[in-house]
């Protein structure tokens, strides 16, 4: 989890903002685990790209792409670590049909 610290008018407030690997294992609807206790835990679930644009539209402003498809590759790396598929097909096959044109993705 990431920690967002704002200071205003020497006001500190203080966010935790989640992760993509977070946000990815929530929209999978898998339940939360002890990390220290299980290692190497491999999600199989599977979500939709639906699924992925949301995550990169809520990760974006943390993003240093330049697009939203660069986020949205991203995101994809995020899931191809945790072990998940996206429609039924690896996060790498996903990638290198987005760089073809076959899946598109919007602008913003």
């Amino acid at each position: 989890k990431c920690v967002k610290l704002v200071v205003q008018n020497r006001q500190a407030k203080v966010e935790v903002v989640p992760s993509a690997a977070a946000m990815i294992i929530r929209a999978l609807k898998e339940p939360a685990r002890d990390r220290k206790k299980v290692k190497h835990v491999k999600h199989n679930g599977n979500i939709t790209i639906d699924d992925i644009i949301r995550i990169a539209r809520q990760m974006r402003s943390r993003s240093m792409a330049k697009a939203l498809v660069g986020t949205v590759k991203e995101v994809l790396g995020t899931a191809q670590s945790i072990g998940c598929t996206i429609d039924k097909l690896t996060p790498h096959t996903v990638i290198e049909k987005i760089n073809e044109g076959e899946i598109e993705i919007p602008e913003e």
